[in-house]
């Protein structure tokens, strides 16, 4: 009877030990192809982070996400409480496609683009290498006594984590209040904005805690997304993967002795020399198999294909490949289950694209007044209604009215004759409809009102008026 492998490892978390304590993590400092390429990626988001929330498309925010007032900028178009189906859509597709990638290529979101990971491993960490030093000088540094070297690295690195945490608060308060007003409170200086200053500590010490202390834990603990593989993953996905067949083979693997041919004994390629260990960010052995705590950030690619190269064994132990391919030797292919989740994708694109290229930049809603009936006016029957314009556009409308299409008939403004109206703003108020019973057809009718700016039409909607239920 063959023994069963040992999975007593999926049991519990590597961060925490059995006593129910922190275990800290102290990975060796990667390099590497694959490494490079990741920092690279990563800057190019960082900066894009950073600049989306000042940079300007006709007038508007590129990315604004104003919870507050209800206001959406995305790309530079304005989306109101109105377009809240658009958002829908679009989260929907998020959604899709999240799902799509993980099906073909695994968790590769969270090691290449989640801002978790890069903002952990490409700012925070690199700090803890710049001032602690490597994997064996950090571990050496927590195990000192607090003399006057580890207290000026250790205040040094905090400080440095919370001027970091603080501008990260601020960068995600002009995506929410727009980065104009967060210039002008720092214009106006924190006593004149207590408020949001408090409100800003807040959310640096929710960073700090995040980056600080927390750390890699939001991955493993925290974040829902790792749970997803077991249901997404699949024999042909596409994976941070150990190659098994190549490291165990016959006889399992074993240290690393000169002139062995290890193919012919039977001896896996795989030295077991740990490194991988080491320097993986969340402390699991990818060995092991695929595990929710891998966030597929090829730090034990990189790693692995170092000290293949330095013994003189071929690279690829550890690699983007799947489970078919590493034992199978199958090669990737587009399953059923990738084209239907493509379709469905492709699907909702088609309708969101749809959807923007039919969104009207001005939307117009007249509702009747709730409890009011019609009145007569002379030889007229009038109606009151509510009215609120909102302007979707980058452009002020400085002579918004409203005419009355069909039937015939007028329609007079309370207050001032004449609206006007600020990019990204609305209008409301009160209008009367006035229609001669000659051309009300019913007791309830469809009247047809335009809305202008100046001589151009840039609305048209629809209500219901409201008359006798007899005329003359």
């Amino acid at each position: 009877m063959s023994k069963l492998p040992d999975e007593s490892f999926r049991d519990s978390i590597g961060t925490i030990s059995e006593e129910g304590k922190r275990v800290w993590i102290f990975p060796k400092k990667p390099s590497g192809k694959f490494y490079n390429q990741r920092k690279i990626v990563s800057y190019v988001l960082l900066v894009l982070l950073v600049s989306f929330p000042f940079i300007k498309v006709n007038g508007n925010q590129f990315v604004l996400l104003n919870v507050i007032d209800r206001k959406f900028n995305i790309f530079g178009f304005t989306f109101w409480p109105q377009d809240f189906y658009l958002v829908v859509i679009s989260m929907i597709v998020g959604v899709v496609f999240v799902t799509l990638f993980t099906v073909a290529f695994g968790r590769i979101f969270c090691g290449w683009i989640c801002p978790q990971t890069i903002f952990m491993e490409m700012v925070f960490r690199r700090i803890d290498y710049w001032i602690d030093g490597d994997r064996g000088a950090q571990i050496r540094l927590k195990k000192q006594k607090w003399d006057g070297e580890k207290i000026r690295k250790r205040m040094f690195k905090w400080f440095l984590y919370f001027i970091i945490s603080f501008l990260i608060a601020n960068v995600f308060l002009s995506y929410i209040i727009g980065s104009d007003a967060v210039l002008d409170m720092v214009k106006e200086g924190p006593t004149n904005n207590m408020s949001t200053l408090i409100a800003l500590l807040i959310f640096t010490a929710v960073f700090y805690f995040v980056f600080a202390w927390f750390r890699e834990q939001v991955c493993i603990i925290a974040c829902p997304y790792g749970r997803l593989q077991g249901v997404l993953l699949d024999n042909k996905s596409i994976i941070v993967a150990y190659d098994h067949v190549r490291g165990e083979r016959e006889l399992g693997r074993a240290k690393f002795k000169k002139d062995q041919d290890r193919q012919e004994s039977g001896i896996g390629d795989c030295i077991d020399c740990k490194q991988c260990v080491n320097v993986c960010p969340t402390g699991i052995d990818i060995r092991n198999g695929t595990q929710l705590e891998c966030v597929n950030c090829t730090a034990c690619i990189d790693e692995c294909d170092h000290i293949m190269e330095s013994v003189n064994l071929p690279k690829g132990l550890i690699r983007y490949a799947s489970e078919d391919e590493i034992v199978k030797k199958e090669k990737f292919v587009f399953t059923p289950r990738m084209k239907g989740y493509t379709a469905v994708l492709v699907i909702l694109i088609g309708i969101l694209c749809g959807l923007l290229f039919l969104r009207n930049d001005v939307e117009a809603t007249i509702l009747r007044l709730p409890g009011q009936t019609f009145e007569h006016k002379g030889e007229r029957i009038s109606n009151v209604y509510t009215f609120k314009i909102v302007n979707k556009t980058a452009k002020d409308f400085e002579n918004i009215h409203f005419k009355l299409a069909d039937p015939k008939g007028e329609v007079i403004l309370v207050g001032k004759p004449i609206i006007s109206i600020e990019k990204g703003e609305y209008a409301q108020g009160t209008l009367f409809v006035e229609i001669s019973p000659a051309f009300l057809k019913s007791y309830k009718t469809n009247v047809k009102i335009e809305v202008y700016d100046g001589e151009e039409l840039i609305e048209t909607t629809t209500t219901n008026f409201l008359g006798p239920r007899t005329f003359n």
